[in-house]
């Protein structure tokens, strides 16, 4: 059993491999892709990483990154709350809980919730507002499944459920994510991780909103409606291949440097790098940032690629009955304000 599992988490990583010529990240199509609550990553840790530990992420702090990290917990079940301020004042809030089941593997539930405030009502009529105001509700529910195939392999899978309402208008769509994690690969420092994301069908809206009213030609049949069909949009999906190197200096030190290649299939590709420093597995200070080479030019000549550095600090308390850590990020973000997030999460 776990020979024929082994074998397809190979083919898995090659076909991921041989997937990323059909996703050419290509910047004519920046923009295209809808349901971007999906790229909004969540984990303190992995964000001031810059998003490169798609190889070693563990645990609930796995499930955006790469899910097939979540079976590499060391507790029988955990929980992780986080808060993101991000992009425009906009409030970004998750929550997951997970569950290990010796010899049936890892599980999980997850919840993100978008937050856009009170937004004025505008019409034709009144393009300055009708004095209403509406709020968007965006979330994603995900449920995640993760088995260690040997001490070296690990596989997961994320299903998410994804919700975007308007007033009236709602579009629902399903996204799945999945990933591969290689510890000990060469030497026992060095680790891969593949995964994908966000594949699944195209997500259209539809509701009353979209409603218009029409009168025929001599008032003949009175006020009809008739319904605007809105053009469907893709998912986001990305395919991502990322080494870790680990090094232990004493009993104390640990230093983690981590790179990852992101192809997808609305935008340039991205590469992402991180270090990590660990004091005695309780103080950690990192660093991370992104680079997109392709990406298109603004005016005044600068890339358009509005991430570039991160920085953070986390700590790790062992009381003894459970395990608390906190993890703070600060993402810097060209022509806004820099995000800030803050998670916690418990080990039990």
């Amino acid at each position: 059993m776990n020979i024929t599992l082994r074998r397809l988490a190979g083919v898995f990583v090659v076909s991921c491999l041989m997937f990323a010529t059909a996703f050419a990240g290509n910047t004519n199509r920046t923009g295209t892709a809808g349901a971007q609550e999906l790229l909004i990553p969540v984990g303190a840790s992995g964000i001031a990483l810059g998003g490169s530990n798609v190889a070693l992420a563990s645990g609930l702090d796995a499930l955006y990154w790469n899910p097939a990290g979540l079976s590499r917990s060391t507790f029988g079940s955990s929980a992780l709350f986080s808060h993101m301020s991000y992009l425009a004042g906009i409030g970004v809030d998750y929550g997951a809980v997970g569950v290990n089941f010796k010899g049936a593997g890892s599980f999980a539930v997850s919840f993100k919730s978008i937050s856009f405030g009170n937004i004025p009502v505008t019409t034709e009529d009144n393009p300055d507002g009708t004095g209403a105001t509406y709020s968007p509700t965006y979330v994603v529910a995900g449920l995640t499944y993760s088995s260690l195939l040997s001490d070296r392999i690990s596989v997961g899978a994320n299903f998410n459920l994804i919700s975007e309402s308007i007033m009236s208008t709602s579009a629902t769509g399903f996204a799945l994510d999945a990933g591969v994690q290689y510890r000990g690969l060469i030497v026992p420092e060095l680790s891969l991780g593949v995964d994908i994301k966000n594949l699944g069908p195209n997500m259209t809206y539809a509701g009353s909103n979209l409603l218009r009213q029409g009168t025929t030609v001599g008032d003949i049949r009175g006020i009809q409606w008739y319904s605007v069909d809105a053009a469907s949009f893709e998912l986001p999906s990305q395919m991502e291949v990322a080494l870790a190197y680990n090094k232990k200096f004493g009993s104390m030190n640990d230093i983690t440097l981590s790179g990852d290649f992101e192809n997808n299939n609305y935008s340039s590709d991205l590469y992402k790098f991180g270090l990590q420093y660990a004091f005695n597995n309780m103080l950690f200070l990192r660093a991370g940032y992104n680079y997109a080479p392709n990406s298109p030019k603004d005016p005044t000549g600068a890339s358009s690629q509005i991430f570039d550095y991160t920085l953070g600090a986390g700590i790790n308390y062992n009381l003894g009955a459970f395990n608390l850590t906190f993890d703070y990020a600060y993402q810097h973000v060209k022509y806004f304000s820099a995000i800030n997030t803050f998670t916690v999460a418990l080990g039990f």
